[in-house]
């Protein structure tokens, strides 16, 4: 494993903001670099063997751009992003009567759930 990948790896196993998915999937990937066996890898990180096996195929096709997760089908988003930061952070219409916004005023006023 060449020294740029592991201490890519190493960065997200160590890093709080990366997704508990992505860590252990790095976490698969460096082991075997260390020299432990396939079913004890598996054993320690309470997962099955075909799924260790599976994430270090990703790896290899992959490289580190193959253990982020891929896109999902389904309905795309409806939610506009910047709409609900821009009204969030400005204050309720009058008509409402309050002075601050609350989580289910928010959700009403923009027609979400």
């Amino acid at each position: 494993m060449p020294d740029s990948v592991r201490d890519e790896l190493e960065k997200r196993v160590r890093s709080s903001s990366s997704k508990a998915g992505l860590v252990l999937r790095a976490r698969i990937v460096l082991l075997p670099a260390d020299g432990v066996a396939h079913a004890e890898i598996a054993r320690g990180l309470s997962i099955a063997r075909q799924t260790e096996i599976n994430w270090r195929a990703r790896d290899e096709s992959g490289g580190v751009a193959g253990l982020f997760d891929e896109d999902r089908c389904g309905r795309p988003r409806t939610l506009d992003r910047e709409r609900l930061i821009a009204v969030a952070v400005a204050p309720p219409p009058k008509e409402y009567g309050v002075t601050h916004w609350s989580s289910r005023l928010l959700a009403a006023h923009l027609g979400i759930g």
